[in-house]
């Protein structure tokens, strides 16, 4: 878990491996930046902490992660509160509030605005867009918020914190607008990317060398977004889009889809003692468990699996063709799509692992079952809880691998 040092003095916090040395009396600990600007802290000039993964820990409880994937896909902006929030998950918005000050330091509504901060001050380092399409893109209503909160949140103007970027900041795209996304160190790039291209969408995602791609819509436009290595502890996200504004909820999605606003350390580290799982997490510790861009794809896609071209003559029948799409992609998909049964409260257990839920297990994914049965384990040992979702995620990855050695063989 990532931990973040406040020096009471001069009001600033850091990030891990800052060169400040303050005397260790001077220093308060926080487990997330929204915790310590909540107390009134700023990012750090030097190490720039907003440029690093802020997650979850993987200790919160189930209610907290929900709560804040609500806060990813953008429930606390356009007038969106706290009392909503909370009403969505079933409990009161004074419990909710009490549940994000123990577990993350921050109320819900300073953990959006850090976010949205956050993000914008990425755009001011890595790109030349202009302030106001940066507030817009960054999801505030308005420039006049944009700077207010900003101020409070940096203390400092926007023009004069884009001048404060490095040299090496800007980062130039071929097309499209290139930024970066912060991940957890030791997170596995090419784990992930192998995980999502055994079960790509034809038509809609590609794998391309080290290149993840999809189609998306934004508001009945098509877009598209590449996903590629990137610096250490980032990667490079290029997005093509037909306007920017609400750009951080695609990128929050992307992120999502990524499993990069969680931290899986504590349960890698627990699994890696069990005799039996222990070997496959030590082969790609960081794997993480992939997201969903829209879990109605993943109902479609796990409905229509047992019939080989059934997924591609879905997206000819309910896709919008898109001419000049790199590669294989010929088609987005729209946000709604029939027949995906993912609307009806009741997800099957595959799309609730996608979807997060710590405890989700889908003995019926044919690939976790080949893994099962690979290691002689009837089912889920009662060791793996309460990381069940990244056990089953390091089995289907593994089930994946044996699918493809014996490929060649019913050839």
């Amino acid at each position: 878990m990532t931990t973040y040092s406040a020096v009471v003095t001069t009001g600033i916090y850091c990030r891990p491996g800052c060169g400040a040395r303050p005397l260790a009396q001077h220093i308060a600990m926080f487990g997330h930046p929204a915790a310590a600007e909540a107390a009134g802290f700023r990012a750090c000039y030097r190490c720039r902490p907003y440029r690093v993964a802020g997650p979850v820990p993987a200790t919160a409880p189930e209610l907290v992660c929900a709560a804040v994937q609500q806060i990813i896909n953008g429930a606390l902006d356009d007038g969106g509160t706290e009392q909503q929030l909370a009403a969505s998950i079933g409990i009161s918005a004074r419990h909710l509030r009490r549940l994000f000050g123990q577990h993350l330091g921050a109320s819900p509504d300073q953990l959006a605005r850090s976010r949205r901060a956050h993000f914008a001050r990425r755009l001011l380092d890595d790109t030349d867009l202009p302030v106001l399409d940066i507030a817009f893109a960054s999801g505030f209503g308005s420039l006049r918020q944009f700077n207010r909160i900003m101020r409070e949140v940096f203390r400092d103007a926007p023009a004069s914190l884009r001048k404060r970027r490095h040299r090496a900041d800007r980062l130039a795209a071929d097309g499209g607008l290139a930024l970066r996304l912060p991940i957890c160190p030791g997170y596995d790039w090419d784990a992930v990317r192998t995980f999502l291209a055994a079960r790509l969408i034809p038509g809609v995602e590609q794998v391309e060398g080290s290149t993840y791609r999809r189609t998306i819509t934004v508001a009945d436009a098509p877009g598209l977004v590449e996903i590629s290595p990137g610096d250490t502890n980032a990667l490079l996200l290029r997005v093509h889009l037909p306007y920017w504004e609400g750009l951080i909820h695609v990128v929050d999605r992307v992120g999502l889809l990524l499993g990069v606003h969680t931290d899986c350390s504590a349960g890698v580290s627990a699994l890696l003692s069990d005799q039996m799982l222990g070997p496959l997490i030590a082969r790609r510790p960081g794997l993480v468990i992939p997201g969903a861009w829209n879990p109605q794809e993943l109902a479609v896609q796990e409905s229509l699996d047992a019939r080989p071209g059934a997924l591609a003559e879905f997206v000819a029948s309910h896709g919008t063709p898109v001419p000049g799409l790199p590669g294989t992609l010929t088609h987005t998909l729209p946000s709604q799509l029939p027949g995906s049964g993912a609307d009806s409260g009741t997800p099957s257990e595959y799309v609730a692992l996608r979807q997060g839920r710590r405890d989700a297990f889908p003995l019926e994914h044919p690939c976790l079952r080949a893994a099962l049965a690979d290691l002689g384990l009837p089912g889920p040992r009662e060791g793996w809880r309460p990381w069940l979702a990244l056990a089953a995620t390091h089995l289907i990855a593994h089930g994946d691998l044996l699918a493809r050695d014996r490929a060649p063989a019913t050839a």
